[in-house]
């Protein structure tokens, strides 16, 4: 099989007589471009990996002097054949040592047959990602097949989602990159299922809706950090609620029922006579409740003093207080 010249400067858009740094801004110009996780056209991998190639050879200056050595009389298409000694002499190719990375070379991508018949096909190097938006690496990384980044976002929901569990729809900013490599913030909607009986700092995982995978690559997951939104009667501990409720000075005393409020609705809790202020008492089963956890509502008691007397009142409270011989502040030791 005959093999075709490749005119590397032809590939990139160079003058023979660029620079090496005309060169590498050129290459990341175009790596940019035709980056698979970038651009979704057909031949985008094709082009990129023709244009990785030329880099690898005009990007080199070992290799750039090797290339020149053919001269500028050959043309793209044509058909070549390595002159005479060549093909004794190897060269290392792959990722460039500045190119920070975690791609094995055994991984990359196949060059040319016409870069083989110059350089050889042995010899890699390890290392060297690409990034769309760092583009200038080792120009064959593994993006034919690499596992797209997960990405975390916070969401918050109320106390009454977290505890019934809901459908909810979230909208959530994510970045998206052109086929010019810019970076554009849009609006997407999820319709998350919030499991019934979350708890704040929950993490719920959407499976494929993290970062892009780069060719062939699975896409990464999304993860929601859940946060739930204060309340104005219920405080959350863990899986556990807590809730104040006040009482008289006689319900605390001689006790009594006392309605409390739960998520689902009223509840009835039975004071013992000498119910203190303060006092917390457990509803079994009435915070959040799921295959993970079983909180409970904890009852807080606040003894409530009344601000006004009528003359009844003020008649048995200073009764009570002639016959009482309870004294909070005597020595209980």
């Amino acid at each position: 099989m005959s093999v075709k010249f490749k005119d590397y400067y032809e590939v990139l858009g160079v003058a023979r007589t660029a620079g090496a740094d005309d060169i590498r801004k050129q290459y990341r110009k175009l790596a940019r471009k035709y980056h698979p996780d970038v651009n979704k056209r057909s031949d985008a991998e094709a082009r990129f990996k023709e244009i990785a190639e030329a880099y690898e050879v005009l990007g080199d200056a070992e290799k750039r002097k090797r290339y020149d050595q053919l001269g500028a009389n050959y043309h793209a298409g044509q058909d070549f054949a390595p002159p005479p000694g060549w093909q004794q002499m190897r060269y290392e190719y792959g990722a460039r040592p500045e190119s920070p990375g975690d791609y094995a070379a055994e991984e990359q991508g196949d060059f040319s047959d016409f870069f083989e018949s110059l350089f050889g096909g042995a010899g890699f190097r390890s290392g060297g990602g690409f990034r769309p938006d760092q583009a200038g690496g080792g120009p064959f990384q593994n993006f034919r097949k690499r596992r797209g980044e997960d990405h975390e976002a916070t969401v918050t929901i109320a106390l009454e989602e977290a505890f019934h569990g809901v459908k909810k729809p979230i909208h959530l900013q994510v970045a998206r990159m052109d086929e010019q490599g810019r970076v554009h913030r849009e609006s997407k909607q999820y319709n998350v299922q919030i499991p019934r009986g979350t708890t704040d700092g929950a993490r719920i995982r959407l499976a494929g809706q993290g970062g892009q995978g780069v060719g062939a690559g699975a896409a990464g997951d999304l993860f929601l950090l859940v946060k739930i939104a204060p309340h104005p009667v219920f405080h959350l501990v863990g899986a556990d609620l807590e809730v104040t409720v006040p009482a008289t000075p006689w319900e605390a005393a001689l006790g009594a029922k006392v309605p409390v409020p739960t998520m689902t609705g009223q509840a009835i809790l039975a004071l013992p006579a000498g119910t203190q202020n303060g006092q917390r008492m457990r509803l079994r089963g009435k915070g959040l409740v799921s295959e993970r956890n079983h909180g409970d509502l904890i009852v807080i008691i606040q003894v409530a003093v009344p601000r006004h007397l009528n003359e009844k009142e003020k008649s048995l409270f200073t009764e009570l207080a002639r016959v009482s011989t309870f004294n909070p502040r005597a020595d209980k030791t």
